[in-house]
């Protein structure tokens, strides 16, 4: 299949971008991939706040009898509604890491790395699809339901990744900035991902959990949000520290401003935090704070991203004019 690189058509040019991808259209798709991975993930807080966890009582079928949704006289039309909408998402989702893929595989010349990363979007998606059936069947077992925005974290680091190095070269680590400042940043990855473990916790301990029927941790609520506001303050302190580091030592502008973006994000998630805990709990600040929570990370993995770059391969350096004609 060739299609003509003069084609305006809308239609031509969404084809070609998967089809005859170029590192734009490559990172465009993983970007695109990021945004409805955190997306899903917001929806599906929104499917727990507001009680229809179990709007589809049954998986891979809505109900017992139908793929779609039905008229149940146990449960509410509009839960059935929100949990068979954000169901549908799955597919988006899909749909995009499947063009990621595509991109990848057909991206010239050949990068076994990029097809690597593309692989584990649609690997994830299905995964993470069939972990929501455990999710419905288990009745919203807190620990499937924690597991399950985890998995989402996971999928969005790999949609990051793919269009971190999309627009590098497959050759070594190139060390922009010190040793220590990276060390730094990498130990700021892995708190903010402790502070989502922890933030899954306290979610799976308090109110909202998806529906009257499902079970709760066995934990003191006010004691596991004090340990999340705990780590939180950990994780503002090393951002505060990685953003003076890179100062002194005049880092890159890319990677001061990425870290500073992850600051002004922090702060507003704690904004939020501490209103919603003072409000008790309402569902549109926890839907806001799914969504920091979220944004929170992706930052995060943007400043690590920021922190290193790759040229191409030696081999694969472009030969002077001179250099190409003697080998034709």
């Amino acid at each position: 299949m060739k299609l003509s690189t003069d084609n305006p058509h809308l239609v031509a040019r969404f084809i070609r971008s998967f089809w005859a991808p170029t590192t734009r259209s490559i990172r465009g798709w993983a970007l695109a991939s990021v945004v409805v991975n955190a997306g899903i993930t917001v929806t599906g807080a929104g499917v727990r706040v507001t009680a229809s966890g179990l709007g589809c009582p049954t998986w891979p079928r809505c109900t017992p009898d139908s793929f779609i949704p039905v008229a149940h006289p146990e449960v509410s039309p509009l839960n059935m509604a929100v949990e068979f909408g954000n169901r549908l998402l799955t597919f988006l989702v899909l749909a995009v890491g499947i063009a990621c893929w595509l991109a990848a595989v057909r991206m010239r010349p050949r990068r076994v790395s990029l097809i690597r990363l593309a692989w584990l979007q649609p690997i994830g998606i299905i995964a993470q699809a069939l972990w929501g059936g455990l999710v419905v069947n288990t009745m919203l077992n807190p620990f499937t339901v924690g597991m399950h925005y985890l998995i989402s974290s996971g999928l969005i680091a790999a949609c990051w990744m793919l269009y971190a190095r999309a627009g590098e070269g497959d050759g070594p680590v190139r060390k922009i900035t010190h040793r220590d400042v990276r060390r730094l940043g990498h130990a700021l990855v892995a708190a903010v991902f402790v502070l989502l473990v922890a933030g899954v916790v306290v979610t799976n301990t308090g109110p909202h959990s998806g529906d009257e029927m499902a079970s709760r941790f066995d934990l003191d609520i006010e004691t596991v949000a004090r340990l999340h506001a705990d780590i939180a303050y950990v994780v503002v302190g090393l951002t505060f520290a990685l953003l003076f580091a890179l100062h002194v030592t005049n880092a890159p502008r890319p990677a001061r401003r990425a870290a500073l973006a992850l600051f002004g994000v922090e702060l507003l998630q704690g904004v939020i935090g501490y209103t919603q805990w003072f409000l008790a709990v309402p569902a549109l600040l926890v839907l806001l704070h799914v969504l920091g929570s979220t944004l929170v990370w992706i930052a995060a993995l943007r400043v690590a991203t920021s922190l290193r770059s790759r040229g191409p391969e030696p081999s694969a350096v472009p030969h002077s004019p001179a250099e190409a004609a003697a080998v034709v």
